[in-house]
C-alpha cells in the first residue's frame, strides 16, 4: 500500500509526496474528470452492466475546496460546486500522476 506523506494545491495542480519520496502533480480539472464515485463513472446494476452517467460539472467545478484524509488509504476531494463524493485512494492518486 502506498503511503503519502504530505499534499498541498499548487495553482492548478493537487502536488502530493509520497511516503517513498516520489512527487506527483496532478491537474485538478484531471482530477474532477477522473472523479471515481458511482454519480460520475456509473455503478453497476442487476446485471452487471455499468451505464456511465451524464456528469454535469457546475461553476467552480474545478476549483478543489477541501482536501480530506480517509484512513490511510485515500483523500475526499470537495469541489467549488459542492460536490464531495469522490474517494481517491493512494494507487488511483499515484496512477493519476503518472499520467495513466
Amino acid at each position: 500500500m502506498r503511503s503519502l506523506a504530505r499534499f498541498e494545491v499548487l495553482g492548478n495542480e493537487l502536488a502530493l509526496v509520497w511516503g517513498d519520496g516520489a512527487e506527483s502533480y496532478i491537474p485538478l480539472e484531471r482530477l474532477r474528470r477522473c472523479c471515481p464515485c458511482a454519480a460520475c463513472q456509473g455503478e453497476p446494476d442487476a446485471l452487471g452492466r455499468v451505464v456511465r452517467p451524464l456528469a454535469e460539472i457546475g461553476a467552480r467545478g474545478f476549483d478543489l475546496v477541501s482536501v480530506n484524509v480517509v484512513g490511510g488509504y485515500a483523500l475526499q476531494l470537495g469541489w467549488g460546486d459542492g460536490h464531495t463524493s469522490g474517494i481517491f485512494a493512494f494507487d488511483l492518486l499515484r496512477r493519476l500522476g503518472a499520467g495513466t
